[in-house]
Order: structure tokens, then C-alpha cells, then sequence
């Protein structure tokens, strides 16, 4: 057995010609596991790599129910135990080899989730307002733009959101800088209206699609933490031991020494949901810390999961400002997801003024949105909006029927949401049978899996 150790810090250059000399090496493993699917994963180590490979499983729409993370020196061997959405191993040929690709090409594959034309992308961070959204939907609409997607979390009070748009009166690339200077004025107006000049968390910046563009998520979580969203949390009661609990989600976060090995030992109980492991990995990942073991377990309701990591700029392991911050991001990244209100899911015609209709309904009826996943998918559009009632009181099931009355097509009540309707949630669709489609990247890939498979048949 030939053994290579690399410096963990090495120049871009001679890092290329090491993963050309060692490839990474993926095992899909369907018989050592009953009830899931078993991925090994070897190759040279660098920082941000385990993310890569955590985000191209998560965007795969693949749940990752446990996870063991190796990685002391220049190499790693990670094993993720993964299922599809249904809580099935996988087995179709296609979608084994797709996975093999997307981890051995995480490194250089272009990282973009949502639209990949040339469209521009408004960010938007500021304090979270009833009704803000569908103020930056009409201005849109008013300046002739058409929404493509948009995502947006809201957390402590903060807001983030990414919206693409596109011209509404020709497709391609928008290249009127003062048209778009323009829009970036408006946009600034809006919040600055809702929120009062003076707010130094306030911000709206236009970018190209194609330029530079992160992951939408991972975008997100660097957002929520520039917008400070994490402060909130300093309020909550905490141990002399460091841990942290949060009443509303029971999560629980402690940082502490690990003696002999300079690490900090972060161990973290909360709900388990859909990209836990991502959203924590994220914040680890853009805080500078490198992951040098862990244990992932996911034990329906509850997930367990300890890392062994150290700051990459600092060795001091007493500073307990430091670990204090640590504590309090990470707590902020597993709350930013948190589906807290009534899940309203849409399926319909696409429209230029549609996101305004629907947050416009939202808005009259004096309800909130806590999260937004918006896309088109040629001619129909797609989306999930979490809304709850600011008087506690619950969301009225006729929410339902004014938005379906609005827009047309499938408005769908998640029966499944933790949060309360006033009466048994009803279905406002033309089909009882109807499903919505959550849009990601994930969904399109599988889809045109299946295309390929009745090809070949």
C-alpha cells in the first residue's frame, strides 16, 4: 500500500497536479447496508472540500441520514449513508453513476443552484417587514422585469433574499446599465421606506448571473450573517458549561477543549430535517474552520452530530469570544431553515406579475412570510410560501381559495405543517390528486433521468 501525506497548506498550482495524480476515488456501496445506500469517498484533502461534497449530494435532493468525516492531514475518506426523498437506497444505474460524477467533479464544477441564463441577480438584506417582499415584487413588475426565482429566509427579525430577474420584453442578458442603476435605486427606496434611513444592515446589490455567482443556500447563510441575524440569540439562557438552548427549536450547541489534540470538540442536538448537514458544514466552512472528524446520526425526530475542527487563523483555543460566536452561528444557521408557519404550496401558469399577486394576497389578508422558494420551470411556475399570522390566531384555510381565486391553477395547504390552521386544511386544487413539485435542481436532474431511462427502453 503506497501512502501519500500532503501539507494542508499548498499552493493552487502543485494542488492541481495532486488531484490529477490522485483522483478522487467513489464507492457506491448497495449491499453492505439494508435500508440505505453507503458512499465512500477518498481523496486529497483541501479547505471547502467537504462542503462541495455535501452540497452536491444535498442538491441531488439525496437525504444523508449518517456520516463519518475523516480528514487528519492532506487526505480524506468520508462515508455518507444516503436515501432518496422517499427514504429509499438507490438503485438505478443512472443515478449511481450521475452521483459518482458530481463528487468526483465537486471541485470544479460550476457550484450554481436556480437559473443558469444570463438573467441578474438582486440581493437584498435588511430588516424583515410585513409586506417588503411584495413591495420589491410590484417595483419589479413596474420596471418591466420578470421574476425567474426567487429565495428568501427570514430569521431574528432579518432578512435575506435572492431574486433573478430577466427583461420582460425580450429574452437574453440585460446590458442597460442605467436601466438597471435605476432599479437599483427604486429597490433602495423601498427598503428605505419600510425601514428608515440610518439602518447600516441594510443592503441591495445587482450581480450578473454568470459572474461569480455562489451556491443560492450557501449565499444565503453568508447574507443572514452579515445581516447579523445571529445576536438575537445572546438572549437566550446558557450554561456555565457553554451550552446553548434554544427554547423554540430545542437546539443545543456546546464548544469545548479537547485536550491533547488542539481541537475544539463542537457537539450539536437539534431537530433532524433535510439539510442539517449542509447548513452547519456551510457556516463551519465560511467561518474558517477546518473539519477534521465527524460523526453525523440522524434518528428520526432527533440528529446527533460531534465535529473535531480547528480555526485555520487561530491556534488560541481559550478564546472564549470566539467560541462563544461559533456557538451562537451555528445556532442561527440550523434556525435560518426552520419552517416555522403554514406551508402554502403553488403550481401554475407562469405570469409576469404572478410573485406579485401572491404576496400581494399574503400582504391584504396580514399575514407574514418566513420563507420563500419561487422558479419557473418553462411555462409553469413553482412555489413554496410559509406564512404565519402576526396576531398568533393561526392562518385562516381560505388563504387557500383568495390565492387560488388570484392566480389559478394548484394552491395547495401542507397538512404535515406544524403550525396551526384555524379549521382541518383543504386542498384548493382542480385535481384532489394534484402534487406540487418543490423546484430544485434535484427535481430537473431526476426528471430527465427518467427521460433517459424510457429511451433506453
Amino acid at each position: 500500500m503506497e501512502i501519500s501525506i500532503y501539507q494542508p497548506h499548498i499552493e493552487r498550482e502543485i494542488e492541481s497536479h495532486i488531484e490529477r495524480i490522485h483522483p478522487p476515488r467513489v464507492c457506491i456501496d448497495n449491499d453492505s447496508c439494508r435500508d440505505c445506500t453507503v458512499v465512500k469517498i477518498d481523496r486529497a484533502n483541501k479547505h471547502g472540500i467537504l462542503l462541495e461534497m455535501v452540497q452536491a449530494l444535498t442538491d441531488l435532493d439525496l437525504i444523508i441520514s449518517k456520516s463519518y468525516i475523516s480528514s487528519d492531514g492532506g487526505w480524506l475518506m468520508d462515508v455518507f449513508h444516503i436515501k432518496d426523498q422517499i427514504g429509499n437506497k438507490l438503485t438505478e444505474n443512472n443515478i449511481v453513476h450521475h452521483i459518482q460524477e458530481a463528487l468526483c467533479e465537486c471541485n470544479t464544477r460550476s457550484n450554481k443552484k436556480g437559473p443558469q441564463q444570463e438573467n441578474v441577480a438582486i440581493e437584498v438584506i435588511g430588516t424583515d417587514l410585513p409586506g417588503l417582499l411584495s413591495e420589491i415584487s410590484e417595483v419589479l413588475m413596474g420596471l418591466g422585469f420578470n421574476i425567474t426565482s426567487a429565495t428568501a429566509w427570514m430569521h431574528n427579525c432579518k432578512v435575506a433574499c435572492i431574486i433573478y430577474v430577466e427583461d420582460a420584453s425580450k429574452p437574453g442578458p440585460i446590458n442597460d446599465k442605467k436601466r438597471l442603476a435605476c432599479l437599483e435605486d427604486q429597490l433602495r427606496n423601498v427598503i428605505e421606506a419600510c425601514e428608515g434611513r440610518g439602518k447600516k444592515e441594510r443592503s441591495v446589490v445587482l450581480k450578473s448571473s454568470t459572474a461569480g455567482h455562489s451556491h443560492m443556500e450557501r449565499r444565503l447563510h453568508q447574507m443572514m450573517y452579515l445581516s447579523g441575524d445571529y445576536e438575537s440569540c445572546r438572549a437566550c439562557d446558557r450554561d456555565n458549561g457553554g451550552e446553548h438552548k434554544r427554547r423554540c427549536d430545542e437546539t443545543r450547541v456546546s464548544v469545548d477543549r479537547y485536550e491533547g489534540r488542539d481541537y475544539w470538540v463542537v457537539n450539536v442536538i437539534t431537530r433532524d430535517r433535510p439539510k442539517l448537514l449542509f447548513d452547519i458544514v456551510c457556516v463551519l466552512t465560511d467561518m474558517q474552520y477546518e473539519v477534521f472528524h465527524a460523526a453525523v446520526t440522524s434518528n428520526s425526530p432527533i440528529a446527533e452530530q460531534e465535529y473535531f475542527i480547528r480555526n485555520k487563523c487561530s491556534s488560541n483555543l481559550d478564546n472564549e469570544t470566539e467560541k462563544q460566536m461559533l456557538t451562537l452561528c451555528l445556532i442561527a444557521a440550523i434556525e435560518r431553515r426552520a419552517s416555522h408557519g403554514l406551508k402554502v404550496d403553488i403550481r401554475t401558469q407562469n405570469k409576469p406579475e404572478l410573485l406579485s399577486k401572491v404576496t400581494r394576497v399574503i400582504r391584504e389578508n396580514e399575514l407574514s412570510i418566513t420563507r420563500v422558494e419561487f422558479g419557473v420551470e418553462g411555462e409553469t411556475a413553482i412555489g413554496s410560501f410559509y406564512v404565519t399570522d402576526c396576531s398568533g390566531q393561526g392562518v385562516k384555510e381560505n388563504i387557500a381559495e383568495l390565492l387560488k381565486r388570484e392566480i389559478g391553477g394548484s394552491v395547495v395547504l401542507a397538512h404535515n405543517s406544524p403550525y396551526k390552521v384555524s379549521q382541518s386544511s383543504t386542498s384548493m386544487s382542480n385535481n384532489s390528486r394534484d402534487v406540487v413539485p418543490r423546484f430544485s435542481i434535484g427535481s430537473v436532474i431526476w426528471s430527465h433521468l427518467e427521460k433517459l431511462k424510457l429511451l433506453a427502453l
